[in-house]
């Protein structure tokens, strides 16, 4: 004889409803792991730009972040013409022959530096006449004056530095000779 079929007690729940929680609380678990991720993930919000009510970022404030350079390519210098310039030492007539060279991005870059030369070698001149011999012979004037340089150089091409970037990388001394 068969058996017929039983009939769910009175205080048992049928097996439907308890893979229905099952697939509920997986699902819940699902979503809480996809917003943990989706936070965790979105980063710090003080990487991203300022919207809304919060106030804007000064220039102090802002950190600047550099164009990452691949470093397998090679920057491209350009050397230029030698300059000898009459010093400001006063007493005395004292000259200087410095030898500059540009490091620029690339080819392109140097060829467009190219077409404000001679504004470049007049503001170089002027820049090196205004200094004295001790100047030059220090190494804190020759930074100086290579710092000078290459914000003059910048602004006379339109290439000043943005964000901690520009094209007109430095100014390199190639000689430099005090008489």
């Amino acid at each position: 004889m068969s058996k017929p079929a039983e009939a769910p007690a009175a205080g048992e729940k049928p097996k439907s409803k308890k893979l229905l929680l099952i697939i509920i609380a997986l699902v819940v678990v699902l979503i809480g792991a996809g917003a943990a991720g989706f936070f965790l993930l979105k980063g710090h919000p003080e990487d991203e730009e300022e919207v809304g009510d919060t106030p804007a970022k000064t220039a102090k404030d802002a950190k600047p972040k550099p164009k990452k350079k691949d470093p397998a390519v090679a920057p491209t210098f350009m050397p230029l013409d030698a300059v000898v310039v009459n010093l400001a030492d006063t007493g005395s007539a004292r000259y200087a022959q410095v030898g500059i060279t540009l490091q620029v991005e690339d080819e392109a870059t140097a060829n467009e530096v190219k077409k404000y030369m001679p504004a470049i070698r007049n503001g170089i001149l002027l820049r090196i006449s205004k200094r004295t011999a001790d100047q030059l012979l220090s190494v804190e004037g020759k930074e100086q004056l290579a710092s000078d340089i290459l914000e003059f150089v910048r602004e006379t091409t339109g290439m000043e530095e943005y964000r901690g970037y520009s094209p007109v990388e430095a100014v390199l001394f190639s000689s430099l000779i005090v008489q």
